[in-house]
């Protein structure tokens, strides 16, 4: 285990999607193992900071979970600039979040800085077991893109984990954004102090 404030790469996640897929209750479990069955919803942005070892290097996760409203559209665009990794999440039991998933796919063209950020797409909610998407067409979906597709359980931890550490390895596996990395060591945590944002997003 890394001891505090050592680590090799510092690296910029966002989370992204429909509002109430469960995008807080990921980063809640996976930074602190915790789950809230009803979350407020996110205002603007909010993140957390965690570390992780994956393939032997240590890297410090600045995570940030954005609303998924429209009507925060415009404030969240900034957060795109300097992202290594980007989680795109739907609800495997709400068809509308895996088909809203396109526009989301557009919207990170457009406002996206890093060249070949690392994304994966996340099917959340699987423990409901009302599924109206199935893996096969997500799988498909991801491999359309040139996504990786996990699927996971905010609330019984399935999966959490796995999802984040798949991003982590393919940041690492990817020199170009190892090296886009390597100059912005503290732009991520000095945004978050400077905007100040916070807030949680909905599960339910």
């Amino acid at each position: 285990m890394a001891y505090a404030g050592s680590f090799d790469h510092l690296f910029k996640v966002l989370l992204i999607g429909d509002a109430g897929v469960g995008k807080s209750s990921l980063l809640l479990r996976f930074t602190d193992d915790s789950f809230e069955e009803h979350m407020a919803s996110t205002i603007g942005v909010d993140f957390k900071v965690k570390t992780v070892v994956v393939g032997g290097k240590t890297a410090k996760l600045t995570i940030w979970d954005t609303a998924g409203q429209e009507r925060f559209r415009t404030l969240t665009s900034s957060y795109y600039r300097g992202c290594h990794g980007i989680i795109l999440v739907f609800d495997v039991n709400e068809r509308e979040t895996f088909n809203h998933l396109q526009q989301w796919l557009e919207e990170l063209d457009m406002y996206a800085t890093v060249q070949n950020a690392a994304k994966l797409l996340v099917g959340n909610k699987i423990d409901l077991q009302q599924r109206e998407v199935t893996v096969e067409e997500a799988t498909a979906f991801a491999r359309k893109q040139a996504m990786m597709y996990v699927e996971v359980s905010a609330k019984t931890r399935a999966g959490v984990r796995q999802a984040f550490e798949e991003v982590v390895q393919k940041i690492l596996d990817t020199p170009d954004l190892l090296a886009a990395a390597s100059g912005e060591t503290s732009s991520g945590i000095g945004l978050a102090k400077q905007e100040g944002d916070t807030g949680l997003c909905s599960y339910c």
